[in-house]
């Protein structure tokens, strides 16, 4: 019996491109669904954004910031209203008390021995110590009593604090009665408000200090401007400076002892 040969088998060096194929195939397919995923439908998207600016937008509308802004603003210009018209009250009230000064004090005005002016705490009256006093004295005298019956007429119609300065020269004085020009200051001051308390004016709306040579309104150069500054100031404050109102600034005007 004649035995047929085993057939030989060769390697097949080309079986590897099935795999690549298989392989590239894949990856392929990959790569379709990967786009199919990324890709955007840009109608949908831009309905989507618009969606959301309005929810956003209408969520910061009705949030508690936005909706007191415009309640926040109300109540600034409100409050900057008030002080203004309060403001413009005051500058109107102390107008009026300077108009009626002028026309209470007239004669003494023309006279040059009253000045009555208007500044930044309220209405000023200074009044020479020539009118008031003798020289190196603290004693009224002549018509100084008539004088201040005058102003007293005013200060009654005015429920305000009032200041009473006495004011000196530079040149020093020392006797058994006033060691100083402090104290014969002090003493023309008292001897003002004690006189203006007798005419009715309430002494706890009136304080008294003596400034001595401190506050000189012209330089002490001549004796004419040394009798200008021997002077008592009477100020009637403004509301803003009135330590006695209770809205008052608390240091506005410090603090001084008041002459009972």
């Amino acid at each position: 019996m004649v035995t047929r040969r085993k057939r030989e088998e060769h390697d097949n060096h080309d079986r590897w491109l099935i795999s690549y194929a298989d392989f590239v195939t894949l990856l392929f397919a990959f790569f379709v669904v990967m786009y199919a995923i990324s890709s955007v439908n840009e109608e949908k998207y831009k309905t989507f954004s618009n969606s959301l600016s309005v929810a956003f937008s209408q969520h910061a509308s009705s949030s508690p910031a936005s909706s007191n802004q415009p309640s926040l603003k109300a109540l600034v210009n409100t409050r900057d209203a008030r002080l203004a018209a309060q403001q413009r009250k005051t500058r109107e009230q102390m107008k009026a008390v300077d108009e009626s000064l002028q026309k209470a004090m007239g004669p003494q005005i023309a006279q040059g021995l009253v000045g009555v002016h208007q500044t930044e705490r309220g209405v000023e009256i200074d009044i020479r110590a020539s009118a008031l006093f003798g020289e190196g004295d603290d004693k009224l005298q002549g018509n100084a009593k008539e004088t201040l019956q005058k102003l007293a007429e005013v200060l009654r119609q005015e429920n305000r604090s009032v200041e009473v300065e006495g004011h000196t020269d530079n040149v020093p004085i020392k006797n058994a009665l006033f060691p100083s020009n402090w104290e014969l200051s002090s003493g023309r001051a008292g001897s003002v408000v004690r006189t203006l308390a007798a005419f009715g004016v309430p002494e706890k709306r009136m304080t008294a200090v003596g400034m001595a040579a401190n506050q000189p309104i012209v330089p002490n150069d001549t004796p004419e401007h040394r009798a200008q500054n021997r002077r008592v100031s009477i100020t009637i404050l403004s509301p803003q400076f009135d330590r006695t109102n209770q809205n008052s600034q608390d240091s506005a005007v410090p603090a001084r002892d008041t002459v009972n």
